[in-house]
């Protein structure tokens, strides 16, 4: 990894259109409109509501935003193109070699050449179209109205990996089903293990082979993706939206560097690995800077939801011929 200055912050922070929260079944969500598809604004929202608009309310936002859209398309062509990355300053050497001590870097972070560099927010690539208001005043709680350096460094590389609640039981004889209030729960991938790593004996026999499907947590680190002369913004929106909407206009990020789209499909999220164009070919993609453009959003309450991860095995046990 190579190591590659100060945030800065503007005068006068953007402000969101946002309302306070609701009950302690809701949240608010902030999503963005007026691309690509109609259909898609609509099933998300008659999904995620708790009040959904009707299909015409709908319509007419997504058709404003879209007008939006197809003027930034002109305007603000190329604008992702070619986007800035600074080297850390020296004052930043402790909180790096802290950082990099962590094994989530180096066991999650050696795929591609990866390096740690300061990138402006407004010129990031983001693929998530929605924002959890909610989990945002969490947050901007935890980091105040004025973050110090410090303080934004740990926010977005630093932080304490600390666990969000999680459970999980077995529901089939084949399955088991992990759930969280965190969206970061996720399939981890998975792993052969030796026998000294259980504390107790297995039931039923001696082992010859033992396999560990992990579910769990990544690294959130604040990470994005630099290919065909863009940066997506590959994890930690949240932590992102908050840090812009405290006017801080430059952060550290882990930048992952793919050569080809071989190697975005190797290290992007899954809704950039299935449209890829629009990240990385489109005129005007959809930037960070987006969220905070009151035409190009709408926000409502969405029914509180639990990540579900379900993990599924399958036996088959037969004899053939001997050679």
């Amino acid at each position: 990894m190579v190591v590659a200055a100060k945030a800065r912050r503007r005068v006068k922070p953007p402000t969101s259109d946002s309302a306070s929260g609701g009950s302690p079944a809701t949240d608010e969500y902030l999503y963005l409109t007026g691309r690509p598809r109609l259909k898609q604004l609509i099933k998300f929202v008659k999904a995620h509501a708790v009040a959904p608009p009707s299909d015409a309310t709908l319509t007419d936002l997504w058709h404003t935003a879209h007008r939006v859209v197809q003027r930034l398309e002109t305007e603000e062509a190329g604008i992702a193109d070619d986007p800035p990355r600074e080297r850390l300053g020296p004052e930043y050497e402790p909180l790096l070699i802290e950082f990099l001590k962590d094994p989530l870097v180096r066991n999650g972070f050696n795929t591609v050449p990866t390096e740690v560099a300061m990138v402006e927010l407004d010129r990031l690539v983001v693929y998530q179209k929605h924002i959890d208001l909610t989990f945002v005043r969490q947050l901007e709680r935890e980091l105040g109205p004025a973050p110090t350096d410090e303080q934004i460094f740990r926010a977005c590389l630093l932080h304490n990996h600390s666990q969000p609640p999680a459970k999980w039981a077995r529901v089939r004889q084949d399955a088991f089903v992990f759930m969280s209030p965190s969206n970061d729960l996720r399939f981890l991938g998975v792993q052969p293990l030796e026998t000294g790593h259980l504390k107790t004996d297995p039931p039923h026999g001696r082992p010859v082979g033992i396999v560990g499907l992990t579910v769990g947590f990544g690294s959130n680190f604040l990470n994005a993706i630099c290919a065909e002369r863009r940066l997506i913004l590959n994890n930690g929106s949240h932590r992102a939206y908050v840090l812009r909407k405290l006017g801080v206009t430059h952060v550290p990020c882990v930048i992952q560097h793919a050569s080809s789209r071989e190697e975005v499909d190797l290290v992007a999220a899954e809704q950039v690995r299935r449209d890829p164009d629009l990240c990385l070919k489109h005129p005007r993609p959809p930037m960070l800077k987006d969220y905070f453009t009151p035409e190009l959003h709408m926000v409502f309450a969405a029914y509180r939801r639990l990540r579900h991860v379900t993990v599924r095995f399958q036996i088959e046990e037969y004899s053939v011929p001997a050679f």
